[in-house]
C-alpha cells in the first residue's frame, strides 16, 4: 500500500470516473486503474462497484477512502511541518469565498496578498456557505471565508471582521426620511431579499421582528446579485440592506440612499475558517493578517450587534 495508491482511490472517489480522475491526477488512466486495483488484491475487498454508471463506492470502500483520506492529509503534514520550520510560505493553496463577501473583500487584500508572498499559487473559488463546510471536511479547501457562527464541530472560526448591515431606502420609501433606523423599523415583506441559500438573505431576516410571507409577495425574485436589488428598490419596487463594504462602492446618488442604524448596528461576523486537522499553517495565518489590515482602515464600527446567519426563522 502506497500513499500514491491512496491518492488515486481519492480522485476516483470524487470523480466517480477512472478516466476523468486519471487526468486530474496526471496519470494515464491504465496507470491509475491498475493501481487502484493492485491495492484492492492487496486488501482483498472491493473498494469501487465498477457495473454501475457513475462508479459507486462500495459499504467497505467509503470505510477505506474515509481513512484514505485521513492518511494523504497526515503525510502532508510533514511537508507542511518542514515549510513551517524553514520559514518557508509558498505553495498552492485553494481558497473558498461566499458569493456576498467575495465582490468587495476580494479586490481589497488580493493584490497585496500576491505582492508580498509571490510564491503561493491562490486558488480562489466562489461557493455557497454548504458548499465551503462539505469541501473543507473533504479536504477540496485549504481555507474559506465566510459569514459565522456556523457551530460546525471539525471546523475552526476565526473572525476577521465585523460588517455592519446598511438599508439602502428609495427616495418614495415610508423610511426615506427616517433618520437612523432600528431593527423594529424594518417589515421583511417590504425588503428585496437576495435569493434561497445566501446567509445574508438568512441574515437579514433573522434581523427583521415580523414573519417572512413570500406568499404576500406581488412577484418572486430568485437573484444572487446586490446590483439587481439596487436596480429594483431604485425602481421604487422596495428597499434592501447591503452589507457595510459593498456601500463604499457606491455613486454619491445611491450614497445619498443609504440609512445607518442607531448604535450598535446589526452586523455579520465574517471569519476565516479551516478543518481542526489545518495543513499549510502558515499560508493561512498570511491570508489572515493581510485581511485584517486592509479591513481595519475600512471598517471603523466598534460595537455592532451580531445577526447569527444560520438561526433559521420560522416562516
Amino acid at each position: 500500500m502506497t500513499i500514491t495508491q491512496l491518492q488515486y482511490v481519492l480522485a476516483v472517489a470524487e470523480y466517480r470516473n477512472f478516466t476523468v480522475a486519471a487526468e486530474k491526477s496526471f496519470v494515464t488512466q491504465p496507470t491509475l486503474s491498475m493501481q487502484v486495483q493492485k491495492l484492492e488484491d492487496e486488501l482483498d475487498i472491493q473498494i469501487f462497484d465498477r457495473s454501475k454508471k457513475p462508479i459507486s463506492i462500495t459499504e467497505a470502500g467509503q470505510k477505506i477512502v474515509d481513512q484514505a483520506r485521513n492518511i494523504v492529509n497526515e503525510a502532508a503534514r510533514i511537508k507542511d511541518i518542514v515549510d513551517q520550520e524553514k520559514g518557508f510560505i509558498g505553495g498552492t493553496y485553494t481558497l473558498g469565498i461566499i458569493p456576498t463577501v467575495m465582490p468587495t473583500l476580494l479586490p481589497m487584500f488580493l493584490k497585496t496578498f500576491i505582492n508580498t508572498y509571490p510564491k503561493v499559487q491562490l486558488m480562489i473559488k466562489e461557493q455557497s456557505t454548504e458548499s465551503l463546510i462539505k469541501n473543507l471536511r473533504e479536504g477540496h479547501l485549504d481555507a474559506a471565508i465566510a459569514a459565522t457562527p456556523l457551530g460546525v464541530d471539525d471546523l475552526v472560526e476565526r473572525p476577521l471582521y465585523y460588517e455592519p448591515f446598511v438599508a439602502y431606502v428609495p427616495d418614495s420609501h415610508r423610511l426615506s426620511q427616517s433618520g437612523k433606523l432600528k431593527p423594529e423599523d424594518l417589515d421583511i415583506n417590504d425588503i428585496l431579499l437576495l435569493e434561497d441559500g445566501h446567509c445574508f438573505r438568512d441574515g437579514v431576516i433573522n434581523l427583521c421582528k415580523a414573519g417572512f410571507n413570500p406568499s404576500q409577495d406581488h412577484f418572486q425574485l430568485q437573484s444572487g446579485s446586490f446590483e439587481t436589488l439596487l436596480n429594483l428598490a431604485d425602481e421604487q419596487m422596495g428597499m434592501t440592506l447591503l452589507p457595510y463594504l459593498h456601500t463604499l462602492g457606491l455613486d454619491d446618488k445611491r450614497r445619498n440612499r443609504l440609512k445607518y442604524f442607531q448604535e450598535p448596528p446589526p452586523a455579520r461576523e465574517v471569519s476565516l475558517i479551516y478543518h481542526k486537522k489545518e495543513l499549510k499553517q502558515q499560508i493561512t495565518a498570511a491570508i489572515r493578517e493581510t485581511i485584517a489590515a486592509v479591513v481595519r482602515g475600512a471598517i471603523v464600527f466598534q460595537d455592532v450587534r451580531i445577526i447569527n446567519p444560520s438561526k433559521k426563522m420560522n416562516t
